[in-house]
């Protein structure tokens, strides 16, 4: 696989997630997220190369990213393809039993924004696409193609949190079918907004529209809550979960979760943001949030 484009991901609060997850240096930790491997490599260098790392992505294009930048750091990393939902087969089919700290970065990685055809940023214009997972059946496409006009306004209005506007933005969607592209996408969510909508937003008008697709597409919310479910089988007592959310709908799920489980403790009573330089030397980092647990059994 050739890179198609020229900027590497920059990992989000790497100094801060790894000052709570690494609680022994010669643990085993799980990267749910692997990404390009930025966590894994940062976990490495902290543990002076003693730790065992898994890293698993549904995304093979940016697992061979990482094991080409992490095959002459350590043999004591292993990469897998599978869903971070699946955490309980992976590590079951490796033998594993007990670990010291699972790691999720539930951010889109810049390869996706930004790799050719994935379809995931109204910024070029592209076929509708956005899995993570490439051999997934269901795209963007299908769903903004074949969705009813009040299954559109529901996740529009749910995962988008696009309040107001959910329901005349999904009538406007299904006036302009077919949709196949990301220009044609964004052009039928200007039409379902008004015009002093669309340059009175700190973002993009498209962007929750985009994230309530890309969400619904690939099951994000149910995925981040049964995953979150399955860690307390092979947490050790003492051991970490560390959770980087981008948006508040994954915040609130990583919040309620760990509030209502007496087998955790919150080691952060609140989230901890990203710094202002961070902030500034990578700006996908602005509206990050970190949470950490403890399992205590």
């Amino acid at each position: 696989m050739t890179r198609k484009y020229d900027s590497f991901h920059k990992s989000v609060m790497v100094e801060e997630s790894l000052s709570y997850l690494i609680t022994e240096k010669e643990g085993i930790y799980v990267d749910c997220t692997a990404g390009e491997g930025g966590h894994i490599k940062a976990i490495m260098q902290k543990c002076e190369n003693k730790a065992k790392v898994i890293g698993v992505d549904i995304d093979y294009e940016v697992l061979e990213i990482a094991e080409q930048k992490l095959k002459e750091i350590s043999n004591n990393i292993t990469l897998i393809k599978s869903s971070y939902k699946d955490i309980d087969m992976v590590l079951g089919g490796l033998g594993i039993k007990q670990v010291d700290g699972f790691l999720m970065d539930l951010g889109v990685s810049t390869f996706q924004l930004k790799g050719k055809n994935r379809g995931f940023s109204f910024l070029d214009d592209e076929e509708l696409d956005m899995r993570m997972d490439t051999e997934a059946s269901k795209n963007a496409a299908y769903v903004v193609n074949n969705y009813t006009q009040e299954e559109l306004r529901r996740i529009i209005f749910e995962y988008g949190e696009e309040k107001r506007f959910a329901n005349s933005i999904a009538k406007s969607i299904l006036k302009n079918r077919p949709i196949n592209t990301t220009q044609e996408l964004v052009s039928a969510i200007k039409k379902g907004l008004p015009k002093s909508e669309l340059g009175n937003r700190k973002r993009h008008f498209a962007t929750k529209t985009f994230q309530a697709i890309r969400i619904e597409v690939n099951d994000e919310l149910k995925n981040v809550e049964d995953t979150l479910a399955k860690f307390e089988k092979f947490l050790r007592i003492g051991g970490r979960v560390v959770i980087i959310t981008f948006h508040s709908l994954e915040d609130r799920i990583v919040k309620n979760f760990f509030k209502n489980n007496n087998k955790y403790i919150f080691i952060t009573q609140k989230p901890i943001l990203p710094s202002k330089e961070e902030i500034i030397n990578n700006p996908r980092s602005r509206s990050a949030k970190l949470r950490v647990a403890e399992f205590v059994g």
